[in-house]
């Protein structure tokens, strides 16, 4: 039994460890929220499709730089510690952030204005590649018996507040200023914020205690053993890929590409779009713990089946539905009702990605399966289902996307038993 003095300090742990997992979501959501805004400050052009592609490529090209910060930081972070680890991805990511708020446009400095928003992007995509998997492994590790998937879930609960966090301050300014001073130094306003509450996270951060099982390992892989690792378990790494995929996409859908959806494909208020991704963050928020901790009890494959098969046969009416009369009461139900899906989906999935990782590349390991998942699907949700939209004229495709992601997380679902049975094996023997 965990007595009160203890409790309070697993709390504070989880808060601090999850305080730069809330950063680095809240860079990716602001980018996001803004891309239009964006696009059109860094990314001029006659014509407004382009511009919000380039912007929505540039959003996604962040994700590119994942898999190389999985590896590189991963690496560091199984060889040095959880926390050593953890430090060194919020350097990189304080930044990147930095960079993007700070940088003139594209009419005061030329391409240089859209060359160092990129490498801002990439700098915050480099952090990320490790955040994720990071914060995931750490909570595994100081896991009460019993309680682990409740305390993994808390991995993505600090995204969710990120979420709310950044969609909050968008209501607010999007209430109090006119479009035309947003779009000429409004959407700087979020970017701005996210600078200020830097030294205050370094503050929390530099306080975690490393984990007691990382400093009980007798081994601490080099490198090379960890590169041999992943290439050997590379089985675990393709499952780890296609059940993020579910998860990847669907986040991006229902939060990043709410608002560009709503005010350019169905053209409702900013407004409106905002303060629907506001209750998306709010309802992921109640999902993701309470469906965590329903894992720890009935176990982690029931509810990766059930909540594949229903995105699988609902995202893509529940998107022509949207479409067929859009207001702000169908979107609020639609993304409400991914947002169940999602939280339930991904309350089990994160903390079984980091039960099947091989102990001694478990940080590393989840975090490319993580990171290449969201380079190659999820990080382009936003700009894939644009230029969905642009080539085929079904505003209700984006559905589909969500369908191929469940598929993919289904399939995984299935195969993940005895590949888990295989490492526990390995484990065993080794």
């Amino acid at each position: 039994m965990i007595i009160p003095s203890d409790r309070k300090a697993k709390i504070w742990s989880v808060i601090r460890v999850s305080s730069g997992n809330f950063l680095e979501m809240y860079d990716f959501m602001v980018f996001g929220y803004y891309a239009s805004a964006i696009g059109k400050i860094f990314f001029p052009s006659g014509n407004p499709f382009l511009s919000l592609m380039l912007s929505l490529m540039t959003f996604g090209a962040g994700f590119l730089m994942r898999p190389l910060g999985a590896i590189v930081l991963g690496a560091y972070a199984d060889y040095r510690g959880r926390r050593a680890g953890l430090m060194l991805t919020l350097g990189f990511m304080s930044v990147g952030i930095l960079t993007i708020a700070c940088m003139p446009g594209y009419a005061t400095i030329g391409l240089l204005a859209p060359l160092c928003v990129l490498i801002g992007r990439l700098l915050q995509g480099f952090s990320a590649g490790m955040e994720l998997g990071g914060v995931s492994v750490y909570l595994s590790e100081i896991a009460t018996h019993g309680h682990k998937g409740f305390y993994v879930s808390w991995q993505s609960g600090s995204q969710q507040v990120a979420v709310m966090f950044a969609a909050l301050v968008g209501v607010v300014l999007n209430a109090k200023l006119p479009p035309e001073k947003m779009l000429a130094w409004g959407w700087r306003v979020p970017l701005l914020l996210g600078c200020v509450i830097i030294p205050f996270l370094f503050w929390l951060r530099r306080s975690l205690q490393e984990t007691d099982e990382f400093i009980a390992r007798k081994h601490r892989p080099s490198s090379s053993e960890i590169l041999r690792s992943l290439t050997a378990n590379w089985g675990i790494v393709v499952i780890g890929i296609m059940m993020v995929t579910m998860t990847t996409v669907s986040f991006y859908m229902i939060t990043a590409y709410t608002p560009t959806f709503g005010n350019s494909v169905l053209h409702l208020a900013n407004l409106d779009s905002l303060i629907v991704t506001l209750c998306v963050g709010a309802s992921n928020l109640f999902w993701l713990p309470v469906m965590g901790a329903l894992s720890d009890r009935i176990g982690r494959r029931p509810l990766l089946f059930v909540f594949t098969a229903l995105m699988l046969v609902t995202a893509y009416p529940a998107m022509v539905w949207l479409v067929g009369s859009p207001s702000f009461t169908r979107l609020l139900t639609v993304e409400l009702w991914l947002s169940f899906i999602f939280g339930s989906y991904n309350g089990a999935m994160v903390v079984f990605l980091t039960e099947i990782m091989p102990i001694d590349v478990r940080t590393s390991g989840f975090s490319l399966a993580y990171s290449l998942a969201t380079a190659v699907f999820g990080g382009f949700t936003p700009a894939i289902s644009t230029y969905l939209i642009h080539v085929t004229g079904n505003r209700a495709i984006p559905g589909l996307w969500l369908s191929f992601a469940a598929a993919c997380g289904l399939l995984a679902a299935i195969w993940a038993r005895p590949q888990q049975h295989a490492l526990n094996k390995t484990l065993e023997n080794g």
